[in-house]
Order: C-alpha cells, then sequence, then structure tokens
C-alpha cells in the first residue's frame, strides 16, 4: 500500500474531549448551574475491574464531575445490590450510573442492567436505550460504539456509503455498532462473528473493519484489503515471561500482519478503550443536562 498507515489514538483524542467537557463543566458550575454527578458499583475485587473503574473515576476528577464509588463484597447477595441501585435511581443529584461487569455468578447482569434508570444509564445498556438507538433522537447510546464513531469523525473518516464489516456480534458492541453504522451513519454494514464460514471473503470487502470478538490475533494480514481503516476492539491479557508485568495485552488483529496494509488503524492499547470512557462522561454531561432542564431523555 502506497502513503503512511495512520494511527487512530484513541487516548489523544479523548484528552481532547476530556478537555471540551471540562470547560463546559466550568461553565455550567459559573453559571450557578449542578455540576455532573456520576456513580460507579463495583461488586469484588477482581483487579481488571478494578484498574477499570478507577480509570473512570480519575477522568471524572480531570473534567470536574463530581462521583461516588460503590465498593461491596462480591458476598453481596442480588436483592441488596437492587436496592442499591434503586437508592441511586432515586437520588436527584445522581446523573449517571454505572455497574462494572462482570458481576459473581449469583447475581443477573440482566436484571441489574434493567434496574437502572434509563435516564442514568451512560453505559447505554437497558433495553430503552438500546432500543431508542433505532430512532432519530437516540437516548443514552451504548459507550464503545458511540466512542468508535466519534474517534472515525474525528480523524475525518467518511463514513457515509463505505462498506464496514463488523466482526463479532456482542450486545454491547457488534449489534449495536451495526445499528448505528447503517442507521445514523449510512454504511453498508455486514455483520460477521467467529462462527462465520470464509470469514476472510468477508472482511477482504471492508472498507472499515471493526473486530469485536475476544479472541487475540483473529484477523491476520491476508484477510484485508489495502487501504482499509480498522478499528481493533479487543484486548485479551496473554501471559509472557518477557513482559515487566508477566502478561502483555494483544487484540483481535494481529498488528504487525495489518498494520502495513491499513490507511488508518487504532493500536491496542491506547485505541478504542480510553474513547469508551469519553463516551461515558459525554453520556454523563448529556443526562445531566437533560435533567437540568427537565427533559426525559
Amino acid at each position: 500500500m502506497s502513503g503512511e498507515t495512520i494511527i487512530l489514538d484513541g487516548k489523544k483524542v479523548a484528552d481532547d474531549i476530556k478537555e471540551e467537557i471540562a470547560e463546559q463543566v466550568t461553565k455550567i458550575v459559573d453559571q450557578g448551574g449542578k455540576r455532573p454527578h456520576l456513580a460507579a458499583i463495583l461488586v469484588g475485587d477482581d483487579g481488571a475491574s478494578h484498574t477499570y473503574v478507577n480509570n473512570k473515576i480519575k477522568s471524572c476528577k480531570k473534567v470536574g464531575f463530581e462521583y461516588t464509588l460503590l465498593n461491596f463484597p462480591d458476598s453481596i447477595s442480588e436483592n441488596k445490590l437492587m436496592s442499591e441501585i434503586e437508592r441511586i435511581n432515586a437520588d436527584d443529584d445522581i446523573d449517571g450510573l454505572i455497574v462494572q461487569l462482570p458481576l459473581p455468578e449469583h447475581i443477573s447482569s440482566t436484571k441489574v442492567t434493567e434496574r437502572i434508570m434509563p435516564e442514568k444509564d451512560v453505559d447505554g445498556f437497558t433495553n430503552l436505550n438500546y432500543g431508542k438507538i433505532t430512532s432519530k433522537n437516540p437516548g443514552l447510546m451504548p459507550a464503545t460504539p458511540y466512542g468508535i464513531v466519534e474517534l472515525l469523525k474525528r480523524y475525518d473518516i467518511d463514513i457515509l456509503g463505505k462498506h464496514c464489516v463488523m466482526v463479532g456480534n456482542s450486545r454491547t458492541v457488534g449489534a449495536p455498532m451495526s445499528i448505528i453504522m447503517s442507521y445514523h451513519e449510512n454504511a453498508t454494514v455486514t455483520v460477521c462473528h467467529i462462527h462465520t464460514k470464509n470469514l476472510e471473503e468477508h472482511t477482504k470487502k471492508a472498507d472499515i473493519l471493526i473486530v469485536a470478538t475476544g479472541k487475540p490475533g483473529l484477523i491476520k494480514g491476508d484477510m484485508v484489503k489495502d487501504g482499509v481503516i480498522v478499528v481493533d476492539v479487543g484486548i485479551t491479557r496473554i501471559a509472557s515471561d518477557d513482559a515487566p508485568r508477566g502478561y502483555v495485552l494483544k487484540g483481535d488483529v494481529e498488528f504487525d500482519e495489518v498494520a502495513p496494509k491499513s490507511s488508518y488503524i487504532t493500536p491496542v492499547p491506547g485505541g478504542v478503550g480510553p474513547m469508551t470512557i469519553a463516551s461515558l462522561l459525554l453520556n454523563t454531561l448529556k443526562a445531566s443536562q437533560s435533567r437540568a432542564k427537565g427533559k426525559v431523555l
């Protein structure tokens, strides 16, 4: 491929967004408005979950949000957790709520998600917000797909009419991503997954390839065409004796093979992850502003 591959730097774009949000928060507070407030619930002591939540809390501090972190032992009952969610739903000072997944086996993540008030569901996972993706006036959009679209737009990538191949059909990324790209961005979308027969026949046709399967190195260099735009959502810890931490982070795309053929590509880490957090902040700001105006999202 002629031309230099451009790295889609999600960390830089997310930092830009945070600066923009911080400016808006300062303006809101200076005018006597309420500072946006995000609450996070963390159950258990999973190391990765703690890292994810801590990163979200740090981002809240950076943009000037109020934040509340509730950390419960993994022995908490489902009923007790539900009552805590109801308490936050009823708290008029809290604008957004996230419950970090995964949850212990005895707690239904589906029930927990649906207990969150849609107007405070800044992850965008409740059935109501999910359904609103197909309307012209969506509520709070699922955070990762929202972040991916924003990342592409910040690099002035034209999505209109492009062939987008989505590899992965999860409820959190693949399914809503395909709807957003086709319905809101007017791309032509093909949805695949790890069980798709002759997967490479589809990925080779992609102008924009988005991969979210959790299967490290699934997409090889011979599975894409020259000039493709690649968004790698996957991030998996792979044990490595050579790495200082004892592991390396690997995406669903073989970066060294695919990057030379790509016009744009996200790194892992530093691509989609920071954009997901930026989207949570954008959703929290939107929720706060809507509540201040007495509007229902």
